[in-house]
């Protein structure tokens, strides 16, 4: 391995899964995985059908052909770069609106009468969408947030195609920078390069961070592969009925090499000979022969997941709780309406006046809090609950060290200061479903709370069933067996047995219990032996 970079790019092939890692000095930075079928991608344009309009919810459900109709906001229905003028508004819903296209020339739909009537007025808004887009129009959007939970994907009219150095924007003619350039200098070179290129009128592009140091040439030939791939866009658009996929987001392996492969990497090791083939190939034609050298192919027995003890690092990402090298630990709750982290210091440490030992507690947690998110791929609303500082100083410290931290992450993150109760809360941009979520299902025992009732509750609810049979005439001569889990049976004869016979000699009534390990531990069944039928 080259001395000279720290990083590596770890990709393992499978037939249903494949699996993207980033090492960092052999600490893993960066998970992401892939399956088969598993719905739509972000990026990905489709041609999709608007079922209805829900002006409560200002938004349409667009029919892309997945599983659960898609969720259009009304403000991403236009894409914004056309809300400020009248002709501009005009060609927007011409170009996202499939029936508009084919309209004749010469002649002006309904919608577009009416919209150029509403400009007039003043700025375009929200509220007049339904006006102009209507139930079984055609729409052209791209995938926003593929699909979580029970949601289905978010799309929207702002349609964008991302390349290696640069991402087109078909329905603008913005051009503008990665705002991680921030040296002058570099940005008035980028622009007169982008400002130079043979760009098709209308449209817009966005100059990526890995752009930064690179010559025209590499700009040119990303823009020709863009504007290919706008093209081909534009012929299934034309040829397809929604709805249908019109453009597909790249795959896991290609989308690493295109976001990550940067001069930092040391390697791109693969693990199968065809992908590696096909990625030597594009990093050959985007970054030259000196990059592509830096593509191997892993053929040793062992996996290559092992080999690179990336498998043992894992286990953390699946864990509630995680260390701190201080001794503290972490502990990260996924739930519904948010992602809470609790920073604990460790057992037996006295931090009532430690300032030094609560500070450094706190800076562990921050850094790898920021290093969690990114494993997890959690997004949402993050509130982080810290150990309390008495120092703003220390507060102010922690907080600037977070900002510091989530500036470099791939997902836009918002961080606010720490509140009066010692809490920080952030945003992560949340595109998919966390590892989590694409790595387990929620138990079929708990239904995901992670909570089943005790043996001593079970007990409790038996007794108060036998009191209502026994008091029930019907049941007065009729035996009950109560076929239960082991773990309750063991309770009710060893805690509760002398309760169980003051039952029966109550009410004369014989009793007698069969373990099921085939049952839930929270059910249970009462039933009469000699009929076998259930008592209710």
């Amino acid at each position: 391995m080259k001395k000279d970079h720290t990083k590596q790019i770890i990709l393992n092939c499978e037939k249903l899964e494949t699996r993207f890692a980033l090492l960092s000095d052999g600490a893993l930075e960066e998970y992401r995985i892939e399956r088969k079928d598993s719905g739509p991608k972000v990026g990905s344009i489709y041609l999709g059908k608007i079922v209805n309009l829900e002006t409560s919810l200002q938004a349409a459900f667009v029919d892309i052909g997945a599983e659960k109709h898609a969720f259009l906001h009304f403000h991403d229905m236009i894409p914004e770069s056309f809300r400020g003028n009248e002709e501009e508004a005009t060609i927007a819903v011409e170009k996202t609106s499939r029936s508009s296209r084919k309209k004749k020339s010469g002649s002006r739909s309904s919608e577009l009468e009416k919209l150029e009537t509403a400009r007039r007025r003043g700025k375009f808004t929200a509220a007049e969408i339904p006006e102009f887009f209507k139930p079984g129009m055609e729409i052209l959007v791209q995938v926003e947030k593929s699909p979580i939970s029970t949601k289905g994907a978010r799309v929207t009219a702002n349609i964008s195609i991302a390349g290696r150095y640069l991402v087109l924007m078909p329905y603008s003619d913005h051009i503008g920078l990665s705002s991680r350039i921030d040296n002058e200098t570099e940005r008035t070179r980028l622009k007169k390069i982008l400002g130079e290129l043979d760009l098709p009128e209308g449209m817009g592009l966005i100059c990526r961070t890995v752009g930064e140091g690179r010559k025209s040439v590499f700009f040119k030939r990303d823009l020709d592969l863009l504007l290919d791939s706008w093209n081909t866009l534009e012929k299934e658009v034309d040829s397809g009925k929604a709805p249908c996929l019109v453009y597909e987001e790249p795959d896991l392996l290609s989308r690493s090499v295109r976001d990550f492969m940067t001069e930092e990497i040391g390697d791109i090791i693969v693990d199968d000979k065809d992908q590696y083939k096909k990625i030597h190939a594009t990093v050959k034609a985007f970054g030259g022969r000196a990059m592509a050298s830096r593509v191997q192919c892993y053929k040793k027995p062992e996996p290559i997941f092992e080999h690179f003890k990336i498998n043992e690092q894992l286990q953390e990402v699946y864990r509630r709780e995680v260390r701190l090298p201080s001794g503290g630990w972490l502990c990260i709750e996924e739930t519904e309406a948010l992602i809470a982290i609790d920073v604990n210091t460790g057992k037996g440490r006295r931090t009532d006046d430690q300032p030094e030992l609560i500070l450094k507690t706190n800076l562990e947690a921050v850094t790898e809090i920021a290093r969690q998110l990114r494993l997890r791929n959690v997004g949402g609303l993050v509130v982080l609950d810290l150990i309390d500082m008495r120092s703003a100083r220390d507060r102010d410290e922690v907080y600037k060290t977070m900002k510091k931290l989530v500036k470099d992450d791939r997902a836009k993150t918002k961080v606010l200061p720490i509140s009066k109760f010692g809490l920080m809360e952030m945003t992560r941009q949340r595109e998919e479903e966390s590892i989590l979520d694409k790595v387990y299902d929620p138990c079929p025992y708990c239904n995901g709370t992670g909570l089943v009732k005790s043996p001593m509750t079970v007990s409790v609810e038996i007794q108060r069933s036998l009191n209502a049979i026994f008091k029930n005439r019907r049941f007065r001569d009729v035996p009950v067996r109560v076929i239960i889990h082991p773990d309750v049976l063991a309770r009710l004869r060893n805690d509760d047995a002398a309760l169980l016979d003051e039952l029966e000699q109550k009410y004369g009534h014989a009793l007698s219990f069969r373990a099921d390990p085939t049952i839930h531990c929270e059910e249970f069944r009462l039933i009469d032996p000699d009929t076998g039928a259930e008592i209710k």
